[in-house]
């Protein structure tokens, strides 16, 4: 059996084609049923919260990738890679192309600190081997509301589905790990950030539906970019039980450059490219 989603960057109709044909593994397809019955489902008579992701989901726009492992350092290498080929690709694909990584689940089940240990980890070691400098005008200091996270040379917005979020299942995943990676440029081309009407509106859209969708409110942490009292950090993995949630941010920024040469010189390698 062949594992083409597994280490590649492929579009959504390549994915669903290999979990409908049994060439994919069966946690990849697991991740993929679950991934598109969430966005694409309704709960309490009402659609997933986030139009622009239901959207793009209907519209086969995001691309993906699945990593075989949440810790081991060629499969977070290899991640790396991918996000590079996905940030030098993504324009020419979709104006709503984000990319969906969905991870291979542990061999025991997390505990909810475990999940948010996990993310900043995997963050860490992206940052730590990136190619490209930490852009000037992004503060290396997470206690910023200016602060997100940046990799290849573009900033970028994490956002995770887990198991532990059983009570919010707009952030739900049975499965493992998923991290959607959605660069600013993305919000930027829908007009869709802070300081414009349409991104204003469509905030409070979001935040209704999740109140429906969810059966509670929506969480405290969800905020703006840039927004005084607002963190970027806080909202990539929401905590479920406050006291499962890291106090601060666990990632150390430095605008130090290189601090690895493992993936220097990757991009522009289209020859090496797994293409969807």
């Amino acid at each position: 059996m062949t594992e083409p989603v597994v280490g590649r960057l492929v579009d959504q109709a390549t994915v669903a084609d290999r979990v409908d044909a049994g060439e994919a593994p069966e946690w990849v397809a697991a991740h993929w049923r679950s991934f598109r019955e969430g966005l694409l489902g309704e709960r309490n008579g009402t659609p997933f919260p986030c139009f622009f992701g239901a959207e793009s989901v209907r519209n086969g726009d995001p691309l993906y990738t699945a990593v075989p492992s949440m810790t081991d350092a060629d499969a977070l290498l290899g991640l790396g890679r991918t996000l590079l080929d996905y940030l030098d690709t993504y324009r020419e694909h979709s104006d709503r192309a984000s990319l969906v990584a969905f991870f291979r689940p542990p061999a025991r089940p997390l505990s909810e600190a475990e999940y948010h240990g996990t993310l900043w980890h995997v963050l860490q070691f992206l940052h730590v081997h990136d190619p490209a400098p930490w852009p000037d005008d992004i503060p290396t200091e997470p206690d910023d509301p200016y602060w997100e996270f940046c990799f290849g040379g573009e900033p970028i917005f994490p956002t995770c589905r887990a198991p532990f979020y059983d009570a919010r299942q707009s952030r739900y995943c049975p499965v493992g790990l998923e991290i959607t990676f959605q660069p600013r440029a993305l919000f930027e081309g829908l007009d869709a950030t802070a300081d414009t009407e349409f991104g204003r509106q469509a905030r409070t859209i979001i935040h209704d539906r999740l109140e429906g969708y969810d059966g509670v409110c929506p969480h405290a942490d969800l905020g703006d970019w840039g927004v005084e009292g607002d963190r970027e950090w806080r909202q990539y993995m929401l905590s479920s039980d406050p006291e499962a949630a890291p106090e601060s941010c666990p990632i150390t920024v430095t605008r130090e450059h290189p601090k690895s040469d493992r993936l220097v010189g990757w991009r522009g390698r289209s020859s090496d490219r797994a293409r969807p």
